[in-house]
């Protein structure tokens, strides 16, 4: 379904580079979540759901139909704010291009999509052809939801979790003699030319995923356009 609008053109998204830069604001928040609806293995269950462009879009909202866990109500209980920063809906079937404004219109009504506080409430609708290679029956209607949403910072949070683990991390310190599986990076003898050398790659690496963590976070504030340009104050200009 990502493709259809490649294979089956419009005059509209006829490129990848075209289909993903309007979803990614930022270059560091280009981490896309996607979602599927209807999801449902059984073809005659999928044929008796509701298949309007307003149900379609309103089910690629649902937590349930999307194709990562983000935790989000854990996330709420933390003080988080998750929050989309843009959606790009992919709807393919038989369909009235007249019911999309309508739809998009009764999403914003009714809020159910909440979205970051210092851009606009980003939702683009591409339309596709149903490919005719598809066996005959099943939902008029299917759509793929893209979406840049902040609340895929809990999966890297989980990434360094398991990574600190992994390394027995203790506080800001850790002992790379002690992590079982360091011996193995150090047989790459044309890379790492001692233990501290290795070390200091792994605490590079673990910085870069913290510091995408906090711009996911930051996101989720009015003022993260301010905090971004102190960020890039801090940044050497060479870099």
């Amino acid at each position: 379904a990502s493709t259809a609008t490649l294979r089956y053109p419009s005059y509209m998204n006829n490129d990848l580079v075209g289909l993903v830069a309007s979803l990614i604001p930022t270059p560091r928040c280009h981490f896309l979540m996607t979602g599927y609806t209807p999801l449902a293995y059984d073809l005659a269950e999928r044929s008796v759901r509701k298949t309007t462009v307003l149900d379609v879009m309103r089910r690629l909202l649902q937590n349930k139909n999307m194709m990562v866990s983000t935790r989000e109500s854990a996330l709420r209980l933390a003080g988080r704010n998750p929050c989309y920063i843009s959606i790009l809906n992919i709807i393919q079937g038989e369909m009235d291009p007249t019911q999309v404004h309508k739809s998009l219109q009764r999403i914003r009504e009714r809020k159910l999509a909440n979205f970051i506080p210092w851009g606009p409430a980003s939702i683009q609708v591409a339309l596709s052809r149903r490919s005719p290679y598809l066996s005959q029956g099943g939902p008029k209607v299917s759509g793929l939801m893209l979406a840049n949403h902040t609340g895929i910072s809990s999966l890297f949070e989980r990434i360094l979790k398991q990574f600190d683990m992994l390394i027995k991390r203790k506080g800001s310190t850790w002992d790379p003699n002690k992590a079982p599986f360091i011996q193995n990076y150090m047989q790459q003898t044309d890379l790492f030319g001692n233990m501290e050398d290795l070390k200091d790659e792994f605490d590079d690496s673990r910085e870069v995923v913290q510091s995408l963590v906090q711009e996911y976070v930051a996101c989720e504030s009015p003022n993260y356009v301010q905090w971004g340009m102190g960020q890039g104050q801090a940044v050497p200009s060479d870099v």
